[in-house]
C-alpha cells in the first residue's frame, strides 16, 4: 500500500499564546502532534508519515521514534508547507495522500480507514461536522442569519489522490485555508462524508484542558543487597561505586521501584509475575529493557504519567552528587519533562542492611491520568 501521511506543524500558533506551539504542546500525556503519527502508524494504511515542520521549532521535538517518519522543513504559509512535501513524496510514487492539521489530536482511527474506503471512487474525500449554534455573515453594517443546514465545517485529515492534489498544487496561485478548496475551486467532485465532533482543533490554551480522565496512583518499593566488583546502576545511570546490585537483572531499584509504581497505578499486579526471576532468559536483563514494554502498554492504553516522587534509601553513594544525571535519564526513558520527576535520598541512621552499607532501598508513588 503505496500510500502516505502529511502532517502540517510547520505554524507560528500566534492564536495560542505561548513560547511552545500548540503542535509541541503536552496533551493527553505526549505532545500534541504525535497523537497522529501514533494513529496514522497504528492504522498500518500508510508507508511512511511526513512530518512538516518550522525549522525553528525542531527544539520543541522532543524523544521521536524516527522509524516510518520523515521530518522535513515546510514553508510560510500553509499551502507552501503542503506542496514542499507533495514535492517530496513524488519519487515514491504515491497513490493517496492524507492532509493533516497537527493540532488535530483527537481523530480516530477509524475516521481514517473510512476516509480511505470512500478513495476507491472519489478523488477527494474530506470529513465534515455540522454546526450547532447560530451563525451570522456580517455584510457591512447588516447581519444575515445563515441555514444550519446548508453549512458543513470541514476537518482534516482529508484524502486525495496524489496525482490529482499534486497538479493542482503544482500551478495554484491562490491561498489555500485546506486542500480541498483547491478542488472545490476547479470545480472538481468533492466527496464529503461525516466527520467526528471530538475531532476539534486546537487554537487556544484552554483547549488542552478539553478531555476527559481518570487519576490513579501506584506505589513501587525494591531492594537489592550490594556486590563487590559489580557495576551500579540507578535511574538506567552508570554510577561510579565499588559494588553493584546483586539482582537476577542489573539490580537497577530505582527502575524497579518505578516499574512497579506503574503496574501498581493499572492494576498489572508487579514486576516479578512479568519477569519472574528462575527463568534463565531474564539473567542479567538491563531495566532500561525491562521497561520499554511496560511503557509501551501503558501509553497504547491511554495513560499518562503526571508525577514521580522516588526516595532512594542508602548510606553511600550520595544522591545529590548524581541526582541531576539520574532525572535527566529517567526524563529521557520515560517521555517526560524533568520537572516531572523528583529523586529524594534518605538514610536509615546507620541502622540494618542498609545502614551498614549492604544494600540499597528505593521507593516511588507514581500519579497517572487515564484518557477516556
Amino acid at each position: 500500500m503505496n500510500n502516505y501521511f502529511i502532517i502540517l506543524a510547520a505554524g507560528n500558533s500566534t492564536r495560542f499564546r505561548s513560547k511552545i506551539p500548540k503542535q509541541y504542546s503536552m496533551y493527553k500525556g505526549i505532545q500534541t502532534f504525535q497523537h497522529s503519527i501514533n494513529k496514522a502508524l497504528e492504522s498500518k494504511l500508510f508507508k511512511k508519515v511526513i512530518l512538516v515542520i518550522n525549522r525553528k521549532h525542531k527544539k520543541y521535538i522532543h524523544n521521536l521514534d524516527k522509524k516510518n517518519i520523515i521530518e522535513i522543513n515546510g514553508g510560510k504559509l500553509r499551502h507552501i508547507s503542503c506542496f514542499k512535501a507533495l514535492k517530496f513524496i513524488k519519487k515514491f510514487k504515491p497513490n493517496k495522500v492524507f492532509i493533516h492539521d497537527a493540532a488535530r489530536p483527537n481523530f480516530s482511527i477509524k475516521l481514517l480507514k473510512n476516509l480511505n474506503k470512500y478513495l476507491k471512487d472519489y478523488s477527494a474525500v474530506i470529513p465534515y461536522t455540522k454546526p450547532v449554534e447560530t451563525i451570522l455573515n456580517k455584510n457591512k453594517k447588516n447581519f444575515e442569519i445563515l441555514k444550519k443546514e446548508n453549512i458543513i465545517i470541514n476537518q482534516t485529515p482529508q484524502c486525495f489522490n496524489f496525482k490529482k492534489l499534486y497538479d493542482l498544487s503544482k500551478y495554484n496561485k491562490f491561498l489555500v485555508t485546506d486542500e480541498s478548496s483547491l478542488f472545490i475551486k476547479n470545480n472538481l467532485k468533492v466527496k464529503f462524508i461525516k466527520g467526528e465532533e471530538n475531532n476539534f482543533k486546537i487554537t487556544k490554551k484552554s483547549d488542552l484542558n478539553r478531555a476527559n480522565f481518570e487519576n490513579y496512583y501506584g506505589i513501587g518499593f525494591d531492594i537489592h543487597r550490594l556486590k563487590k566488583y559489580k557495576k551500579l546502576f540507578l535511574g538506567g545511570v552508570n554510577i561510579p561505586y565499588h559494588s553493584g546490585l546483586q539482582g537476577h537483572s542489573d539490580g537497577d531499584v530505582i527502575l524497579h521501584a518505578i516499574i512497579d509504581g506503574l503496574l501498581g497505578a493499572t492494576r498489572k499486579k508487579d514486576i516479578g509475575s512479568i519477569y519472574p526471576s528462575d527463568k534463565e532468559k531474564y539473567k542479567n536483563i538491563r531495566s532500561t529493557t525491562m521497561l520499554l514494554p511496560i511503557l509501551e502498554n501503558f501509553y497504547k492504553n491511554r495513560y499518562s504519567i503526571e508525577n514521580i516522587d522516588i526516595n532512594l534509601i542508602c548510606e553511600k553513594p550520595k544522591v545529590s552528587k548524581y541526582r541531576k544525571k539520574i532525572i535527566i535519564s529517567l526524563a529521557n526513558l520515560l517521555n517526560l519533562r524533568q520537572n516531572q520527576i523528583n529523586l529524594k535520598g534518605k538514610t536509615v541512621e546507620k541502622l540494618g542492611l542498609i545502614g551498614k552499607e549492604k544494600a540499597i532501598a528505593c521507593e516511588a508513588i507514581v500519579s497517572v491520568k487515564k484518557y477516556v
